[in-house]
């Protein structure tokens, strides 16, 4: 077995990992771990672009507003405050790294989406993140002190020392080519894994988003925060299956309207109509369809002048012809779809988690920014300035850090023979997505959540029974992880008895001020064990 050993350790390759990456590597080694394919994360498919006050119409005040607004009250304002003011800079700072931009007239041209009282989108045609993943990659494969291996997949983090004292040492780390797990050891641990859409059936993230990161810090004995608030993007394209083609906000930004199958405005309850934040308008959707019993709803483009559609979403444009449908001259159908994680692995200010020696950044991080809602185009922001923030504390702590261990330890012991077939995995998946989709979906209940909650405890004893039989490969880790994950979305489903932001209980359908905080559940490493959640401020 060999041991690896780095200064610094990423885990994933969308833009917190990549911009972390890059902003570290001055300072020591730095090897990065990615799943699939090193351009294979939710960055990759992110359309409508990155929000940043860029122009002297707009303000830090409106943006910090808008923000709060959306949060539903669970926001840490210093969070957001950080995003706003070093927004700028780190827009400024992807240019350096040779992200192109969409310009007008020699300026950035700035968009506007749900929720935001201003045009501060900054955009690359309607392929944003496809362009940030795109230099950022570039940037870092000319850096001499990178280094990327592909096709290597997390098992576990690696967590030294007594209790009181524990630190994250580094990771466990399966090569899918070879099917060997050996320990990678870092002084510094960064997890940029992305996020968990893939615990439901429709999801418009990509197949490798099954909430790793936050199984892996829960059972290593950091903290993870409100995952009972997960974004559902009211606009995907139907029929939703698979990795759903989304259809970005910014195309209601510029005008479209979302209509019933009979023409009448589907957003009726907030006067922003189809421009009021996701949460509102993919329950809207959601009323409609259970109301009407239709597939879908309709996204009206009529309003949006041709030439603006052909310029602004060419690639939407392409996209839809693809499933003959012409969005010059006809409306798109479209259906909600989970899409973003608002909760995740609890963080500080500089993305430090409670378990020493390990940090968060990107979609697997909650940093209080987000709050009960994401204010549209926060995400890629959130992850370039808090990645940014988590390299420049590593930075800071290197020189008085230990190095990395100098011998391996005792091996961890992975399965053994008569393992489960893949079939077998994916079968579990199945059930896992499908029972999300329908008890912890967009409207919950009381009944359904408990009913969620006593199946996935039946499912995850059989995947901890099944792994104690396996040889260790992709697709069971990847299931072990979606379970965890579920579960801990349903647990703090259970514990929130009200309504706020992205979760709706229709047993509890008023905010209540005594749960104006956050859901916290606290690591263990015996799921046997797991506490209830807490009540922080």
């Amino acid at each position: 077995m060999s041991v690896h050993r780095t200064g610094v350790l990423v885990i994933g390759s969308g833009s917190a990992g990549l911009s972390f990456a890059l902003n570290v590597a001055d300072g020591t080694d730095v090897t990065l771990i990615t799943k699939k394919h090193r351009s294979h994360s939710n960055t990759n498919f992110a359309q409508g672009g990155i929000a940043a006050v860029m122009s002297p119409d707009d303000s830090f005040a409106s943006h910090v507003a808008d923000t709060l607004r959306s949060g539903a009250g669970l926001c840490d304002e210093t969070a957001v405050r950080n995003l706003v003011q070093e927004g700028p800079a780190r827009i400024q700072e992807l240019m350096d790294w040779g992200v192109a931009f969409t310009r007008t007239q020699g300026q950035l041209s700035l968009g506007r989406e749900g929720g935001h009282s201003n045009r501060r989108i900054v955009h690359a045609d309607d392929l944003t993140g496809h362009e940030i993943e795109r230099a950022l990659l570039a940037a870092v494969e000319q850096h001499s002190n990178i280094e990327i291996l592909e096709d290597h997949e997390a098992v576990e983090l690696i967590v030294d020392g007594s209790s009181g004292s524990l630190r994250c040492s580094g990771v466990d780390v399966l090569s899918v080519d070879t099917g060997e797990v050996e320990p990678f050891y870092a002084r510094f641990t960064l997890l940029a894994t992305g996020g968990l859409g893939r615990v439901y059936q429709h999801t418009t993230n990509p197949e490798i988003a099954t909430g790793d990161g936050v199984a892996m810090a829960y059972r290593a004995g950091a903290s993870v925060a409100n995952l009972e608030f997960v974004q559902f993007h009211p606009t995907a394209l139907y029929p939703a299956e698979g990795r759903a083609v989304l259809i970005s906000e910014a195309v209601r930004g510029e005008g479209a309207v979302l209509r019933t199958l009979d023409g009448e405005p589907v957003v009726r309850s907030h006067p922003l109509g189809s421009l009021a934040t996701r949460d509102v308008v993919a329950r809207e959707i959601d009323r409609v369809l259970k109301e009407t019993g239709a597939p879908h709803v309709w996204l009206d483009l009529s309003p949006i002048p041709t030439d603006t559609i052909k310029r602004r979403f060419p690639n939407i444009l392409a996209a839809c012809a693809e499933h003959g449908i012409d969005i010059l001259t006809e409306p798109i159908p479209v259906v909600p779809a989970a899409h973003y994680s608002c909760g995740g692995v609890r963080t500080d200010h500089d993305g430090r988690t409670d378990l020493p020696g390990l940090y968060a950044a990107g979609e697997v991080a909650c940093t209080g920014v987000h709050g009960a809602n994401r204010l549209a185009s926060n995400s890629l922001l959130e992850a370039v300035v808090y990645s940014h923030r988590a390299a420049n504390d590593v930075l800071g702590r290197l020189q008085h850090s230990d190095a990395p261990p100098k011998h391996a330890r005792a091996r961890p012991s992975y399965g053994g023979s008569a393992a489960p077939t893949e079939e077998d995995w994916l079968a579990i998946q199945d059930a896992v997505r499908k029972l999300m989709w329908t008890d912890a979906g967009i409207v919950r209940s009381d009944d359904r959540l408990k009913r969620a909650e006593d199946r996935l405890h039946e499912l995850r004893d059989e995947v901890l029974r099944r792994f104690a039989r396996e040889r260790t490969h992709a697709t069971m880790l990847s299931t072990r992880n979606l379970v965890e994950t579920a579960l801990l979305i349903v647990r703090s489903a259970r514990w929130r008895k009200e309504s706020r932001g992205l979760h709706h209980n229709v047993d509890w359908p008023e905010a209540d001020e005594r749960f104006r905080v956050d859901t916290v559940l606290r690591g263990t490493a015996d799921p046997k064990k797991a506490a209830a959640p807490e009540r922080l401020a």
